[in-house]
């Protein structure tokens, strides 16, 4: 199977220069907790959480208002193409533990989210999911 085949194809994002106030609405107003970042040339770049608007952005004592999406997302960001199967991109999430990959197409464009509700949902490998699960909830030094 192949992560075309199970991603979430309609991806919402958000400009880097947007603030942390409108990121959030954002992600209230669609019901999630992750937003691709565009830059002004709608090319990635990075992502931006509702953790890291709490941890890097409310937490630091940053302005909702003034601070822009781009001064606290994640930069490093990690990506999938949507011809990859359904295991590597597992075993992806797993390593680097995260839930969610940016899923590409041959041009390098994302088009899509590949979560691990996704993976768990569609892909039906009980046994993928559950190392998965395991390898991504094991704690680790904190991202920056």
């Amino acid at each position: 199977m192949r992560v075309r085949d199970i991603c979430t194809h309609w991806m919402d994002a958000i400009n880097s220069n947007s603030s942390l106030s409108d990121a959030a609405r954002h992600m209230r107003d669609r019901n999630v907790g992750f937003l691709p970042v565009l830059d002004e040339d709608n090319v990635l770049a990075g992502v931006v959480t509702d953790r890291d608007i709490v941890v890097r952005g409310l937490a630091e004592a940053k302005n909702p208002i003034g601070t822009s999406v781009g001064e606290i997302m994640s930069t490093d960001v990690f990506t999938c193409s949507e011809d990859d199967s359904v295991d590597e991109a597992a075993r992806l999430m797993e390593h680097q533990q995260i839930r969610r990959l940016v899923v590409i197409d041959v041009d390098g464009k994302a088009v899509g989210i590949l979560s691990l509700g996704d993976v768990a949902t569609k892909a039906h490998t009980e046994v993928l999911v559950g190392e998965a699960v395991e390898q991504i909830s094991q704690p680790c030094e904190p991202r920056r």
